[in-house]
């Protein structure tokens, strides 16, 4: 093998090595598709995480639209509401519910 041949294939090794870190390193390369990948992954996940919750509030929607007594418990739990034959017991010194869950000052 001659001088020429050596040197030739020198700088085929050194383009050939160059070729390789830009294809691992450079502008969308196989770093990038890495990263690319872990967002992908995060956004697969984030997307689950709301598809969950837009199965939830359906579902509590079509309760709060269809079922009168789920009405009656979060009237109840929520607001604090009171059925019309229900008495109201208020003892001194007791903290006021409604107060507090409402944020508003009770007469």
């Amino acid at each position: 093998m001659n001088t020429r041949q050596s040197i030739f294939l020198s700088f085929a090794v050194v383009g050939l090595f160059t070729f390789l870190l830009v294809i691992i390193f450079g502008d969308k390369g196989l770093a990038d598709l890495h990263l690319v990948k872990l967002e992908r992954d995060r956004l697969v996940d984030k997307n689950q995480t709301l598809l969950q919750e837009n199965l939830a509030r359906f579902s509590e929607k079509e309760r709060l639209e269809n079922d009168p007594h789920y009405i009656e418990h979060v009237a109840r739990s929520e607001l604090g509401l009171v059925a019309a034959d229900e008495l109201v017991f208020i003892t001194p010194g007791a903290s006021a519910p409604l107060a507090a869950n409402s944020g508003t000052p009770q007469p």
